[in-house]
Formats: C-alpha cells, sequence, structure tokens
C-alpha cells in the first residue's frame, strides 16, 4: 500500500471516515504519521471549542471575583479554586461517571456521556477557571490612572469598561493566556486516556501513538512523532497569539531596535 492510498484510507479514520479496521501489523511509518495525523483532529477540536467558549465564562469569573458583592465573588472563587485546586485527570475520570448516573435520571443528557460533548465540558470549566485567575490578575493591574481619566472623560460602568478596562486587561493578561491556551492543548491528549472512552477506535492522536507503540514494543517511533505534531501546533499557536498581542498593543510606542540609528537628532525631538 502506498502513502497516497494510506492517507486516503486513514486520513480521516479518527472521524470513523474511510477504513474501518486499523493495521494489525507491518506497521509502516506513513500508517502512523497518516493515523496520529487523523487524530490531532479531535485534540483541535477540543482545544479550539473550549479555548473559545471558556474565554468568555473565564471574563465574567474574573469579574466576579473582583465584584464586591459576596454573592458574586464567592461562588466565583470557589469555582476557580476546585477546578485549579484538582487534577484534570481526576475531573475527566469523575465527569465521565457523573454524567453516566445522570444518564440513568435524565436520558435526554446522554450526549454528555461521548467524548464529544462530556470531554469538552470538562475541559470548558477547566481552562476557564485558570483564564480566569489570569484575567483576575490583570484586571486588579489595571492602572488606576487609566480608570482615573475614563471618569474624566465621562466613561462610566458598561462604556468604560468595554473601552478602557477590558482592553487594558486582555494586554495585561495575553502572554500567559498564550501559555494557558498552549498547556489546555497539551490537555486534551488526557480525554481518551482518562474516562471517556474511544467508541469504535476513534480517537485522538495519543490514542494512535499508544496503539502502535503496544501493538510494536517500540515507543520511539509513535510518540516522537506526536511529540512533533504538538510542536507544530505549538508554534501556530504562538504565531497567532503573537498577531493578536501585536493588535492589542499597537498603540504603545515601540522601543527602536538595536543598531536602528534614529532620523531625528535628540535636540530636534
Amino acid at each position: 500500500m502506498s502513502c497516497w492510498e494510506t492517507l486516503a484510507d486513514y486520513g480521516l479514520r479518527s472521524l470513523g471516515i474511510g477504513e474501518r479496521l486499523l493495521p494489525r501489523s507491518d506497521f509502516t511509518l506513513c500508517q502512523q504519521f497518516v493515523l496520529i495525523g487523523s487524530g490531532m483532529i479531535w485534540n483541535v477540536y477540543f482545544g479550539v471549542l473550549a479555548l473559545f467558549s471558556g474565554f468568555f465564562l473565564a471574563t465574567g469569573l474574573a469579574l466576579s471575583k473582583a465584584a464586591k458583592n459576596p454573592f458574586l465573588r464567592k461562588p466565583a472563587e470557589w469555582f476557580i479554586f476546585v477546578f485549579r485546586g484538582s487534577p484534570l485527570f481526576i475531573q475527566f475520570f469523575f465527569a465521565y461517571f457523573l454524567f453516566l448516573s445522570l444518564k440513568q435520571v435524565y436520558p435526554i443528557l446522554t450526549p454528555l456521556t461521548s467524548a464529544t460533548l462530556g470531554a469538552l465540558v470538562v475541559l470548558f470549566f477547566n481552562t476557564a477557571a485558570y483564564s480566569a485567575e489570569i484575567f483576575y490578575g490583570a484586571l486588579q493591574s489595571v492602572p488606576k490612572g487609566d480608570i482615573e481619566a475614563a471618569d474624566a472623560y465621562g466613561f462610566s460602568g458598561w462604556p468604560r469598561f468595554r473601552r478602557i478596562i477590558w482592553p487594558t486587561m486582555l494586554r495585561l493578561a495575553w502572554p500567559a493566556y498564550t501559555n494557558e491556551a498552549i498547556f489546555l492543548f497539551h490537555a486534551t491528549t488526557l480525554v481518551f486516556f482518562s474516562g471517556f472512552p474511544a467508541a469504535k477506535q476513534k480517537g485522538d492522536a495519543l490514542y494512535y501513538a499508544n496503539y502502535f507503540a503496544d501493538k510494536t514494543f517500540n515507543p520511539f517511533i509513535p510518540y516522537p512523532i506526536l511529540a512533533g505534531y504538538f510542536i507544530l501546533l505549538t508554534l501556530l499557536l504562538i504565531g497567532l497569539f503573537g498577531l493578536i498581542n501585536k493588535r492589542l498593543n499597537r498603540h504603545l510606542p515601540t522601543a527602536p531596535k538595536r543598531g536602528e540609528r534614529r532620523l531625528v537628532p535628540g535636540f530636534l525631538r
């Protein structure tokens, strides 16, 4: 079987499209690259949706934690504490059995027992808790001068938050939030490794890497391939978040590069 045929048969294998059975023996390097790459579809799915939805919940939690009202502050503090204080592996494990129990009482919740939705909920809560703590720290670091200037210009309430506080908070939090995004995508490898089963062998990248390692008794091929895929994904995230960070800081003056000659003499500036 050529590599192109392998790509056609197993390129979307993790989604249930293509060859139904996994290869049993005589594994080629191409098969390992294609199947592990196919599993990366799930990792990207979990990471993108959890990060996007968790961003908005994290913003609300950060504002609630900074509120003076204890009925807003205390639930946010406990939510953040629980999901930051417990290992993600344990969260997946208990969430799966919780969803199984709820399924018996409320059959409408059956989709939560699948990784497609159930694991996404866990990742959503987990990244929201970590991101909320990052945003809360940035919110506390917003310069008081900016807020006083906004008050002087007549900004108050929602306009002040939207035009002054929120952009500044994001600018201060973005480097740490970039790290959280990278950690989140790495954490998606725990989905099928912990509680949620891979139906019909439709798993993520680690699932297929573990499959090849078990069958060949040689982990030094599939796991480096898996690491290579995640390194490429991390580079993509760093580039994308770097562009957003540049956009957030576009109004700030940039320092001249080393060796760059100033065209305007100092006494004329």
